[in-house]
């Protein structure tokens, strides 16, 4: 039995709130995660999880090897660890990659969430889906660590009572709850905006509005059942091949919106576990971004708040950047091994590159005397992971012209201004709707090479949160970008919503 500030000889036991302030939860992690143009893919050609896991895992590992070059600390769901081929392919034989993933998790820089699990290393509920080599290779990791390492792992609460009451009750309320909320609203957003945002025409809207509200009319009557209301039971229902198994991953081009409700239920289960644990979601590309719930604030972001279009207006204004001598970047991160982003995470480079994001998120009304900063630290960063992939010679380099991109992306349209190797663009993106009420959304700072390949090292992360009081103060804000010099509208004007370049009764499910 173990506390909050006991041991069992491997597992350090933390609370949410004992996290790093840095902490983020990666989506791209998610076992049911697929770029959205894969998706789309996916559900023409009838395909699973499995029939596109050459592709879809070489996205995984690219997103997953940013998340650890640009977060102090990643928190990973136990699951993960044994089924996402991804990170269990480093597990799987002793060697450098296993013992690198052992210093990676004895330092912190990843932390497991258990959610009824009491250890790290625990049998998983017979009834849940298990890949035995995984599971079998986790444990083996986890026996291998050295008698003075340490796991730290995350769970709601560690209190001591025999029925795990503390746990089960926070895991309710900051967890299951607020998905439940999440689903049942979201009729009660701008369905015209909602659309618009997941790639539905214009045309369809009324159609896409009545989908959602039979996704909502469920959610109620599962609640009103005392059933719970997780993300399996709502695939099963409007995403997933009838008989299939959810974790197969093969959905149905006979069902309405598919892709789009699947998209949503994605995006509202992964900013939920985020902010139960208090950190960021991290959004890897060509997915969702949460301004698409049109939350009147979001319940864990940075510490700015924006609600003045002048303060607002700052982060568009053009940035001047030293000159970069490096002209070259790895094609691709994810040929990189895990031992190399180990080794990358002890250089003082990568601490000052960590240290200088901390300081603008931390202040991102300071941002234009941080931005600087930032864009240095990430340009000798990306010189040290050049070194590194010298030394493999799969890893082909790319040209490279590195750009600072601050994406403020509104329920009411996205403004993009993009800085750097001679470069300066100002672009703005209306969406086809009117506007009422207040207008809320975030701001992005996003650092990626201009002639960039989808699997490259990048990063992009919210460093604000906006909320315009009315539309008056959105007019004035549009009105403000549109003054600036070289602004260029941008005559397409569809979705706003995608990142640019990352329970109702005391029986608390066994899955989330």
């Amino acid at each position: 039995m173990t506390d909050a500030n006991g041991s069992d000889g491997l597992m350090t036991p933390i609370r949410p709130d004992q996290l790093e302030p840095g902490a983020v939860i990666a989506q791209s992690l998610d076992n049911q995660w697929v770029p959205a143009r894969l998706a789309a893919d996916m559900i023409e050609r009838g395909q699973s999880l499995d029939e596109v896991a050459g592709r879809r895992i070489r996205e995984v590992r690219a997103e997953y090897f940013r998340s650890l070059i640009n977060a102090s600390q990643v928190v990973i769901n136990r699951a993960y660890f044994y089924n996402n081929a991804a990170i269990s392919r480093d597990l799987l034989e002793e060697g450098e990659s296993r013992s690198a993933h052992r210093s990676l998790l004895a330092s912190g820089a990843i932390v497991p969430f258990l959610l009824n699990e009491r250890h790290p290393a625990e049998e998983p509920p017979a009834h849940l889906h298990v890949r035995p080599e995984g599971f079998t290779a986790w444990q083996e990791t986890l026996e291998g660590m050295s008698g003075t390492d340490r796991v730290r792992c995350v769970r709601m609460a560690w209190d001591d009572s025999l029925d795990d009451r503390a746990n089960r009750e926070h895991t309710r309320i900051r967890l299951f709850q607020p998905f439940t909320e999440k689903v049942q609203g979201l009729t009660a957003k701008n369905i015209d905006v909602l659309a618009s945002q997941v790639g539905v025409p214009p045309e369809e809207f009324d159609a896409f509005g009545r989908r959602l509200g039979e996704v909502v009319s469920h959610s109620n009557s599962l609640s009103v059942r005392r059933q719970p209301v997780v993300r399996n039971t709502l695939y099963e229902e409007f995403v997933s091949v009838p008989g299939s198994n959810v974790a197969e991953g093969r959905y149905d081009r006979d069902k309405l919106y598919a892709k789009e409700i699947k998209q949503l239920l994605d995006l509202i289960y992964n900013v939920n576990l985020a902010d139960a644990l208090g950190r960021y979601p991290l959004t890897p590309a060509d997915s969702l971004r949460r301004v698409v719930l049109q939350e009147a604030r979001e319940a864990r972001t940075t510490t700015g708040f924006v609600e003045d279009p002048e303060q607002l207006l700052t982060f568009l204004r053009r940035q001047a950047f030293a000159t970069v001598q490096d002209h070259l970047t790895p094609a691709a991160v994810n040929s990189l091994a895990l031992q190399d982003i180990w080794r990358l995470r002890q250089t003082s480079v990568w601490n000052s590159y960590i240290r200088a994001f901390g300081a603008l998120t931390a202040a991102p009304d300071r941002f234009h005397d941080a931005a600087g900063q930032v864009f240095d630290r990430y340009v000798r960063l990306n010189s040290e992971i050049l070194r590194l992939a010298q030394e493999r010679r799969q890893a082909r380099p790319n040209r490279w012209r590195p750009v600072v991109e601050v994406v403020v992306t509104l329920t009411a349209g996205t403004f993009s201004a993009i800085s750097g190797a001679g470069l300066w663009e100002l672009t703005g993106a209306l969406l086809p709707t009117a506007v009422s009420g207040p207008v809320t959304g975030s701001v992005q700072l996003v650092l990626r090479n201009w002639e960039a390949g989808r699997q490259e090292q990048r990063f992009a992360r919210e460093i604000a949160s906006v909320r315009l009081a009315s539309e008056r103060e959105w007019r004035q804000f549009r009105d403000l970008v549109q003054r600036l010099p070289d602004y260029r509208q941008d005559a397409h004007t569809g979705s706003a919503g995608n990142a640019a370049t990352t329970t109702q009764d005391d029986d608390v499910p066994n899955d989330y």
